[in-house]
């Protein structure tokens, strides 16, 4: 393990850091599993370096900062924080370390994830590329490709949610989510190579296809859960808090399914493999658990200094909730219509109804009176979508 010693930062910088490094991890883990992806694996092992790098120094600075037993006080809820969004992180390498070290997870489990809308691409800008001494703004990636840049390394730091004025140099490692078609054009002009093409899809049963769901329940959860942890604490919002409690409770009935699963039918399958899906299981609700503390921050009411919600709003996406009013713009809306049309680049990610939740919702399904949208975008867009919703603030 390398020394680290330590350099004063800002602590809304490293605060923001912590919260948008561990919120990546998460994606990139389950998407590195999903595509038997080494070099999105080895991402997340450097963003969990990076982010005890930043655990090391908020401890510090926010030690620094408690000159009294009030001021101290105050202060617990921010370490709860930080110390969960390291915990996520961890756990995400947890998942990652699954690809790199296990043999992953039976390929069958790898084909039994729906086809998503978006994908991750992960890719390293070549000497020759184009994409080399460009302005992001140049290349408009997003409107040629359909791909937004989530994350730029350079060097060991991470630049996230990159904008126009952002130049890219020859070695940056770049993350970017869209399309199939799309990330596959900007990886072939980033590297100079082709997109690697997805392997056959084994034969699949009945009871392979009930453990995959497990699988992909537990990483929705997951996922879902460390966005609402955030969003609450930034709203202060017992109702999202109250979701992460509920996801937490949910995640923890899969993860007892999958387990049962392997253990009913491990004869038949290869035992590093499921290892691999044991260990995903304990990982996922592992991620999970942390978001739960972040929310029990919320819920007994633990001031979080100004700082805290001053560094959320820096991050340029939000998770909320969004309730659909009876009468409103959003009812009979179709998702589709929805995200691409009247969203302001708002994704909606779950739906509550009251037979429970619906997990990355097909485009054409509608949206009634009632509904709860858990929904991620620019808060420009998630404001927008609540005053079509007739939600009002949503969040108080």
């Amino acid at each position: 393990m390398r020394e680290i010693s330590y350099e004063p930062r800002n602590v809304r910088e490293t605060l923001v850091e912590l919260k948008d490094s561990s919120e990546l991890a998460v994606d990139l883990a389950y998407s590195a599993v999903r595509y038997d992806d080494a070099e999105l694996a080895d991402e997340v092992v450097e963003l969990e370096a990076r982010v005890n790098y930043l655990q090391y120094h908020s401890r510090i600075a926010l030690m620094l900062a408690a000159k009294r037993a009030e001021e101290a006080e105050r202060l617990v809820g921010l370490f709860q924080v930080a110390s969960s969004a390291v915990r996520i992180t961890e756990a995400a390498g947890d998942v990652a370390r699954i690809v790199l070290e296990e043999g992953g997870v039976p390929a069958a489990f790898e084909h039994a994830f729906p086809e998503a809308d978006e994908r991750l691409v992960r890719a390293t800008v070549g000497e020759d590329s184009d994409f080399a001494g460009s302005r992001l703004r140049e290349l408009e990636l997003d409107l040629e490709e359909g791909v937004r840049l989530i994350a730029i390394r350079r060097d060991g730091e991470w630049s996230f949610s990159p904008d126009g004025d952002d130049r890219l140099q020859a070695g940056d490692v770049i993350v970017g989510r869209g399309p199939r078609d799309g990330i596959e054009s900007v990886y072939r002009l980033a590297t100079g190579g082709a997109f690697p093409a997805p392997s056959e899809p084994p034969a699949s049963t009945d009871d392979l296809e009930r453990a995959a769901e497990a699988v992909v329940e537990l990483k929705d959860m997951a996922e879902l859960a460390v966005g609402l942890a955030y969003g609450a604490a930034r709203f202060d919002s017992d109702e999202l808090a109250g979701e992460v409690i509920s996801l937490e409770e949910q995640s923890d009935v899969r993860k007892a399914d999958l387990e049962t699963w392997v253990i009913e039918t491990g004869g038949d399958w290869n035992a590093d493999e499921l290892r691999g899906l044991l260990h995903l299981a304990a990982a996922s609700e592992a991620i999970c658990d942390a978001a739960v503390d972040v929310a029990e921050v919320v819920l007994r009411d633990v001031e979080l200094p100004p700082v805290f919600g001053a560094a959320l709003e820096d991050s340029e996406e939000v998770i909320a909730a969004v309730t659909v009013g009876s009468g409103s713009d959003l009812d009979g809306t179709t998702i589709s219509d929805l995200e691409f049309e009247e969203g302001a680049g708002v994704v909606v990610l779950a739906i509550r109804r009251d037979d429970g939740w619906t997990f990355d919702p097909t485009g054409n399904l509608s949206c009634t009176s009632g509904d709860s949208l858990l929904v991620r975008g620019p808060p420009v867009g998630v404001d927008h979508l609540r005053e079509l919703a007739g939600d009002g603030d949503g969040l108080e």
